[in-house]
């Protein structure tokens, strides 16, 4: 029975693929495909649903609200723990755009850059770890990518670096979803049991570091030689862009507001003593933290409060966006991830890859590829993570392995996997604003990256 659970499982799997990449709603999608697994699991015995067990619920007395209060359980879960965190970093990243903290941030960050006005190639590559960086303190794929089209696209099309190579960097500047403020890394953290800055410093940047370094080199040659077919065919064109300075509508002072809660987690982490008492701070905390800086920063700059408190309400609004878009995501696609379990999709996958031989790594990398794939065919590195990643303690528990070891390759793949996908809303956003075609981005896009994650598993595992 558990095979045919499984066959049940991959069939909602494509059926649910297929809605993704056309476009259907992914919270609709997931949540509907999840509770409809559940009530078949019921129905073949394959799970025994108890809602005071399983969630720490109450049972309504029926299954068939039970599978309702179900939902009602992981949306109370998940607002109560990572949504109300992810929430609050999504409100501090669209105050920081509103006051124009982001712009700073970018415009110090870029004027090394100008250095090389001689060696336009190096210039761009060199974009892909400050953009990085810029990532950890600004977690959002779209809006990096659209700020950095702003600023630094036009300074490199002027140095002599093609549109496309140009977009191509820009957008591997957000192929890690990493540091505290990030989704991924808030439901990942959760998931191997740890703190998001223990799984910051700890277990990503080892692994990421070396892997862009891969990519600077990986992407110099890649685009050299696309650059080089294009001229033949006599598809690139001069620009015609004029070579302006980037323009920051704020102090510059103000590039510190995006980076302080990272200042603060790394510094107030748990090796922090303070009179012999140890201070830690949460994510959530140095963010209304960092928010009560910026409106000090704010007050000082206008001197005036009523302008002040206004602009505030660009966090509110920034927490509901996210919520909307993130948190009703995490909750949809932690329902789905219930179903697959609930029709023995984790079972059947370990005791099938254990039949052929296969060891937890290899597992791993099966579920690696997944998570990849999916990413790649939704356009969502969250959508494909948040759907897959809640399996990972399951199946690491059956086949010995540490929780951290399997979740860390797989959420890099995810964002690593949205850089590929021609639907990202990443993608779609700056290849129309640059006007550049948006399969040559992902043409460019493709050998960089799947070298790239073919040595990240072998880094980590290696």
């Amino acid at each position: 029975m558990i095979y045919v659970g499984m066959a049940i499982a991959i069939c909602f799997i494509i059926v649910v693929a297929y809605a993704l990449t056309h476009k259907y709603n992914p919270q609709a999608v997931l949540l509907i495909a999840g509770i409809l697994m559940v009530c078949i699991s019921l129905i073949i015995g394959t799970y025994s649903l108890n809602v005071e067990t399983d969630l720490g619920g109450t049972s309504t007395g029926w299954i068939g609200f039970d599978v309702f209060s179900l939902v009602k359980q992981t949306m109370k879960m998940n607002a109560l723990r990572v949504g109300l965190m992810i929430m609050t970093i999504g409100g501090y990243v669209a105050y920081m755009k509103q006051i124009h903290a982001s712009d700073a941030l970018v415009f110090v960050s870029m004027r090394p850059l100008m250095l090389f006005r001689r060696f336009p190639d190096i210039a761009a590559i060199l974009v892909l770890p400050i953009g990085q960086m810029l990532f950890v303190c600004t977690p959002s794929a779209a809006g990096l990518g659209l700020l950095l089209v702003a600023s630094i696209f036009p300074i490199l099309v002027n140095l002599g670096v093609s549109k496309l190579t140009a977009v191509s960097i820009i957008s591997a500047c957000t192929i890690f979803d990493m540091g505290p403020g990030s989704a991924n890394t808030a439901r990942a953290s959760e998931l191997a049991g740890m703190t998001n800055m223990e799984y910051f410093v700890e277990h990503q940047l080892p692994l990421a570091i070396p892997i862009t370094i891969l990519l600077m080199v990986l992407y110099y040659f890649t685009n050299r030689y696309f650059d080089r077919q294009d001229r033949l065919k006599g598809k690139v064109e001069n620009s015609t862009m004029d070579a302006k300075d980037m323009k920051v509508d704020a102090p510059l002072i103000y590039a510190i507001l995006p980076a302080l809660p990272l200042i603060l987690l790394i510094v107030f982490s748990s090796y922090f003593q303070l009179f012999g008492r140890p201070i830690v701070l949460d994510t959530t905390t140095a963010m209304i933290i960092s928010l009560f800086v910026a409106i000090l920063f704010e007050v000082i700059r206008w001197r005036s409060v009523s302008k002040t408190f206004a602009n505030i309400k660009t966090f509110w609004q920034g927490m509901g966006n996210v919520f909307a878009n993130i948190v009703t995501l995490i909750i949809c696609a932690e329902i789905f991830s219930k179903g697959l379990i609930s029709l023995g999709f984790i079972d059947a996958l370990v005791e099938g890859c254990t039949s052929l031989g296969f060891t937890g790594v290899l597992i791993s990398v099966v579920i690696i590829a997944i998570i990849f794939l999916a990413a790649i065919l939704m356009g969502s590195g969250n959508a494909s993570f948040f759907s897959f990643g809640p399996l990972v303690p399951d199946i690491a528990s059956k086949v010995g392995m540490n929780p951290v070891d399997m979740i860390l390759p797989m959420q890099l793949s995810s964002s690593m996997g949205r850089a590929i996908s021609p639907i990202a809303g990443v993608i779609v956003a700056i290849a129309g604003v640059a006007g550049v075609s948006t399969n040559e981005l992902v043409k460019r896009n493709v050998i960089p990256l799947t070298v790239g994650l073919i040595a990240m598993i072998l880094v980590h595992y290696i």
